[in-house]
């Protein structure tokens, strides 16, 4: 396996990614609708994944798939084109890379997957820490799309063949926009508190992703991710205690311990994130390899 098509890989967590990748010996093709700046694969294309053509296009070469093209949050379109956009690019995308034989695949899933982080109606999960059979309540569109995304790579795999691990992601971002979005929360805690207050450094992000290619895991893997810790960084007892009363912890809550059982990436995919923005282990972006420039597909 040499050659992996990312798509979104204009995003932060595609371009970390396709980074990452690169600096493990991989080459790229980037698929992305738009470029806000010079991207360093060696194959750069601008398209649509909901475009049959612009898909089979990227695709040429690709041993493998990092799939990242999204619509990231339900306020950024109406449902339908959350839903539409989300789910029409993981089907295109997945069906034309398993007819064409490749056999791995990694998909951008989500806590979101639950149904709890953007639910209106404010549900609570039954239980902390969140795996991922824990039973969803879902209640707008982005968290319906992720959770169809799961469904379609299962149906991949199950017609054509194709391994796929879908990572459920919780907030992502680099250490030092962490940081703020910690003092932010910190300001109203229980704004967080139905995902668990659950994050992971963009370098354990993109680690996750080679780590997921590499796998020899089979069939449809999901697997929730998140950082040893807390974004907030406080004892995790007193924060359920006061933010989420009643919620039960069935399993033990130490010092800031994660709410998200992230044990399936250990001892599946033998990933575990190496960063904490609370204790100095966590790292700014990486430069970025020789850039090459942007063309169209044809």
């Amino acid at each position: 396996m040499t050659r992996v098509l990312v798509t979104g890989a204009d995003g932060e967590i595609g371009r970390a990614a396709s980074a990452e990748l690169l600096r493990a010996g991989y080459d790229i093709t980037a698929l992305s609708l738009s470029y806000g700046s010079d991207h360093p694969a060696d194959r750069v294309l601008v398209g649509d994944t909901t475009s049959v053509d612009d898909v089979a296009a990227a695709l040429d070469g690709a041993d493998a798939v990092a799939h990242f093209a999204a619509i990231p949050h339900p306020s950024l379109g109406t449902p339908y084109e959350v839903f539409r956009v989300n789910t029409d690019s993981t089907f295109n995308v997945l069906e034309q890379a398993g007819s064409r034989g490749i056999r791995r695949a990694v998909i951008a899933s989500s806590i979101n997957a639950l149904g709890y982080p953007n639910n209106p109606h404010r549900a609570f999960p039954p239980s902390f820490p969140l795996r991922e059979d824990t039973p969803t309540d879902v209640g707008d569109a982005y968290s319906l799309s992720k959770g169809v995304d799961e469904q379609t790579a299962r149906y991949a795999h199950r017609r054509h063949g194709i391994d796929v691990v879908a990572l459920r992601f919780p907030l992502v971002k680099w250490p030092e926009v962490l940081r703020r979005a910690a003092a932010e929360v910190a300001e109203d805690p229980a704004s967080m508190a139905r995902e668990g207050w659950a994050y992971l450094t963009m370098a354990d992000a993109a680690r996750a992703v080679r780590v997921a290619i590499e796998a020899t895991s089979s069939g449809v893997l999901v697997a929730g991710l998140s950082a040893d810790d807390t974004l907030l960084g406080e004892p995790t007892s007193a924060l359920l205690a006061r933010y989420a009363p009643g919620i039960p912890a069935d399993s033990p809550v130490d010092g800031s311990s994660p709410l998200v059982d992230a044990s399936v990436a250990a001892t599946v995919l033998g990933f575990r994130p190496a960063e904490s923005i609370h204790d100095g282990t966590a790292t700014a972006p990486l430069s970025a390899p020789s850039l090459t420039p942007t063309r169209n597909i044809p």
